[in-house]
């Protein structure tokens, strides 16, 4: 059995963690993207289906690729970032099923039913993305996740060719709290927002 984590981890991971909007000037290495996607890979998706595809936009070139398609609140936040990872879904994730999900034949589920790979290509996308985000916080980083950009161009720029369509952004790095920092918003109450049936 599983134990709980200490005060501190929940702290870093939900409660005090914040979406941050301005960064220090300090390097994310290749190695931690790394570390973070071997974290993110075990998180579960439904039939192991894995359908995110990350870039790590992290060179001045491929920067400058992207600028053109953030929205004009979303530009100069971005560029200062040390990294930029774009998350993508692979709408023909199906393909590599029989490696995934061996014990079954789950790619028969999806071929020629474009409902069902839509709605379980996004689902398990974004649920991998949020994956991102806390694997990112366990090893110390922060996080600037986002939508504001234009799709269809960084679709065009970053997955021509493929079956990878982006889903949003996530600014990784280390955050500048002096600055661009807001207060947290007001969150909904248990009652809000669940009820025990």
């Amino acid at each position: 059995m599983s134990e709980m984590l200490s005060e501190v981890a929940l702290d870093q991971l939900f409660r005090t963690a914040r979406t941050f909007n301005a960064w220090l000037p300090k390097e994310v290495s290749d190695a931690q993207l790394h570390q973070l996607y071997d974290l993110v890979k075990f998180g579960p998706t439904s039939a192991n289906s894995s359908p995110m595809r990350l870039v790590f936009v992290k060179s001045k070139e491929a920067k400058e690729m992207l600028a053109p398609f953030l929205s004009e609140g979303n530009r100069a936040k971005t560029l200062a970032a040390p990294v930029t990872a774009i998350v993508a879904t692979d709408y023909a994730f199906y393909e590599k099923l029989p490696q995934l999900f061996p014990h079954a034949d789950a790619r028969s589920w999806f071929v020629g039913n474009q409902p069902m790979i839509d709605i379980t290509a996004f689902r398990n996308s974004s649920l991998q993305g949020a994956y991102v985000i806390m694997a990112a916080r366990a090893l110390g980083l922060d996080c600037g996740p986002m939508s504001g950009f234009d799709v269809a161009g960084v679709d065009a720029t970053f997955f021509a060719g493929t079956t990878f369509k982006a889903n949003f952004l996530i600014n990784l790095g280390y955050g500048d709290a002096s600055r661009d920092l807001f207060p947290r918003s007001p969150r909904l109450s248990f009652d809000e927002a669940c009820r025990i049936a």
